[in-house]
Order: C-alpha cells, then sequence, then structure tokens
C-alpha cells in the first residue's frame, strides 16, 4: 500500500500539550527572567507587589465580582481543590459529577478520604454530561466546569438555582480565561496558570463567594487540616493570602511568566479575546472533523463539547474493532509519528480516557497552527493504518 507523502507544512509551534499548555506567542524566557524578583525574598515590597498584581490582574480580566477573594495558594489546581474539600465540606449533604478523571478523584477523596455519610455520585460515562437536574439544593456540590479528560463542558449553569442552600464548588482549571464562567452561581472556584494562561505547574488559584467565606468563618471541620490547607486562623479568614502573602514560599519566576502571560491577554483586548481564540482553535479543529470520516469528537452534543482540550475519538471500522490495547497501540503509533515530525507534540489521549487524540485549542494555541497539523494527523492516521 503507497502512503501519501507527508504535508509540506508543519505548525510553527507543534505545542498542543493539554498541561502544561503552550506557551503565549512570542514567549521568552529572557523575557519573563527580566521581571522576575529571583534571589528575594517573596515577602520584600516589591515581589509581594508583583504577587499582589497578578492578583489583581487575574481578576479583573475574568470579570471577577469585586466582593469575591482571589487567592494564590499551593500545589497548582489540585492543591486548590483539596484545600477546599478539605476545609468547606461536611456541613451539608454533598453531590458530586463525575463524567471524566478528575472528577472521579474528588469523588474518591470525600468519599474515602473525608468519609462523608452523605455523598451522592451523579455520573456520566467520558463524552457525555451527568443528569443535573438530580442536584439537591440543599446539597454542596462539586464539579468540573471543563472535563479536561473528557472534552465535555457544562452548557452554562442554569441548573445552578439562584436560591441554592449549598455551596458550589468549580473545578474551572481548563475553563478559565476561555469559557464563560458565570460568576453568581459560583462559591469556590479553582485552576491554574498551567492551563489556559500557558503558565507554570505548581501553583493554584482559588476564588471564594461571600458564601464561602460566611462559611469558612462559622463551619469548623471534624479533622485536622494541613498548613497548606488553611484558609482561616481564630475563626476569621486568612486575609493576607488574598493580598500577596502566600501560605508557602511561591517562584517567583512562576509568578513572573504569569505577569508576563497576564500582559499578554491585556494586549489582546481581554476575556472577550482570549475567548475567541479558544473558539476560534476549536472551530478550525472541529470543521476538520466534521469533515473526515476516520474521527469524531468525543462528545456527541455540540453545546457540551470543550473548546479547549478537545478529544477525539477514531471510528474507521478497522481501527475501532480492535481491543483496547490495540486501540491505543494505535493512537501512541500516530502520536509517536506526529512527534518525529515535530507536527504535535503531547496529543495523546489522557490515561483513564477511552483511546484517542486530546488536542488543546485554548487561547495561547494560533489558528493558523492547528490548521497546519490536520494535514498531519489524516498522514499519520494513514501511516499508523498501514501498519496494522
Amino acid at each position: 500500500m503507497s502512503l501519501p507523502l507527508p504535508p509540506q507544512v508543519t505548525p510553527a509551534r507543534p505545542e498542543f500539550s493539554s498541561g502544561p499548555c503552550p506557551k503565549r506567542p512570542g514567549w521568552s524566557l529572557e523575557s519573563v527572567a527580566g521581571r522576575a524578583f529571583l534571589g528575594r525574598s517573596h515577602r520584600a515590597a516589591e515581589p509581594k507587589a508583583q504577587i499582589k498584581s497578578v492578583i489583581d490582574r487575574m481578576a479583573a480580566l475574568l470579570e471577577i465580582p469585586e466582593d469575591y477573594r482571589v487567592g494564590i495558594v499551593p500545589a497548582s489546581d489540585t492543591g486548590a481543590v483539596e484545600m477546599a474539600l478539605w476545609s468547606l465540606l461536611g456541613a451539608r449533604p454533598v453531590d458530586v459529577l463525575v463524567w471524566e478523571s478528575f472528577g472521579a478523584g474528588w469523588a474518591g477523596d470525600i468519599k474515602n478520604q473525608l468519609k462523608l455519610d452523605d455523598v451522592n455520585v451523579l455520573e456520566a460515562a467520558y463524552g457525555e454530561l451527568p443528569d443535573f437536574a438530580s442536584v439537591r439544593a440543599d446539597a454542596d456540590v462539586v464539579f468540573t466546569w471543563n472535563g479536561t479528560t473528557s472534552g465535555a463542558r457544562v452548557r452554562n449553569a442554569d441548573w445552578i438555582a439562584d436560591d441554592r442552600e449549598g455551596l458550589t464548588i468549580c473545578d474551572a482549571t481548563s475553563a478559565a480565561f476561555a469559557q464563560d464562567l458565570d460568576w453568581s452561581k459560583l462559591d469556590v472556584t479553582t485552576f491554574s496558570w498551567q492551563k489556559a494562561m500557558g503558565g507554570e505547574g505548581a501553583h493554584g488559584v482559588i476564588v471564594l463567594s461571600p458564601r464561602a467565606v460566611e462559611r469558612l468563618e462559622s463551619f469548623t471541620p471534624d479533622r485536622p487540616l494541613p498548613k497548606i490547607f488553611r484558609l482561616t486562623k481564630g475563626g476569621k479568614l486568612i486575609e493576607g493570602i488574598f493580598t500577596g502573602a502566600t501560605i508557602n514560599t511561591p517562584s517567583m519566576l512562576a509568578v513572573a511568566d504569569a505577569d508576563d502571560a497576564l500582559e499578554w491577554m491585556e494586549g489582546l483586548g481581554g476575556l472577550s479575546a482570549t475567548r475567541a481564540r479558544a473558539d476560534a482553535n476549536f472551530a478550525a479543529l472541529q470543521g476538520w472533523v466534521d469533515q473526515t470520516d476516520w474521527v469524531e469528537n468525543l462528545v456527541a452534543e455540540p453545546a457540551a463539547r470543550s473548546n479547549t482540550s478537545v478529544c477525539l475519538r477514531i471510528v474507521d471500522p478497522v481501527v475501532a474493532a480492535l481491543d483496547d490495547a490495540g486501540q491505543r497501540a494505535f493512537t501512541k503509533a500516530m502520536v509517536k509519528l506526529l512527534e518525529a515530525n515535530r507536527a504535535a507534540y503531547d496529543i495523546n489521549g489522557y490515561r483513564d480516557a477511552p483511546a484517542g487524540l486530546r488536542i488543546w485549542c485554548g487561547a495561547t494555541v494560533d489558528t493558523a497552527d492547528v490548521q497546519a497539523m490536520t494535514p498531519w494527523l489524516d498522514w499519520a492516521f494513514e501511516a499508523a493504518k498501514a501498519d496494522l
């Protein structure tokens, strides 16, 4: 069988990883290093002012209400979510919405580590969404806004009651700066710099509504809390976390990198511009999917499809007939070919997800690179199929 010739044009930036995600266009280490307070204490006036500036600019770009608190916390988005779970849950019943691996992880921690009694897990398969109508109004609700490992996102926040009794805890790490977050429906929201900002890992962001602050100051969980999880002291919120005094020592290089990313986003025109870039990238990729017979979006419902972590499944009859191990070997072969030709890096599906591809389309990606990548996907598919 003769194979088509490889495409002549490769993406200028073949980084399509879903975390850490691609850097902004034009990024350079020199630019970041030039603004970093290296070798300085993060408690000193200038470094602390930079941390506070990053907090304030994130809040402004994301259009977070002024009475919400925004803080930088340890351990990336995972640390921010765990901080919320361990500090806030236990006062009410808990509903956990699960449709991908991270939601499943939060559900496991709530049931097996916190050992809460009244926990209702509402689950759906990869590529689908659970029954939001079954969420209890009196329960605390834990969910991911955008399923990074499944490519399915909530359609909107209409299912969250305005007069809800419980809190909503939302893992928005691959939605922030790319999707429309309804802050009136979100009490605790978390994300990390390493996703849509194209920043570095190890630092998380937590956003608290006034209702969340009230819970923190009125509820004491019946379990010990490590220092890095503590948001209160003496029954009051530790305000320093939200004004630049981080819980532990941050990387000032990572802070400078976040500062650089925010400056780029501001230069684009803010949130509407970053969302538009993600939408354009997704449209370019989905347009190719719609015209290609061997691949489909893992998410069947268009309104539920992510515009950042786009997950694709191979539906070619020969490949689809393989068992799970065979399908995973096939996608691994495709990914290896793409990486060898510098056409696309790190686009294999998540290890717990169904076999397939996962391509980041957030704002730091250029649409022209998505368009340059898709012929390579066709080529890699044909080349890998020829070896079956």
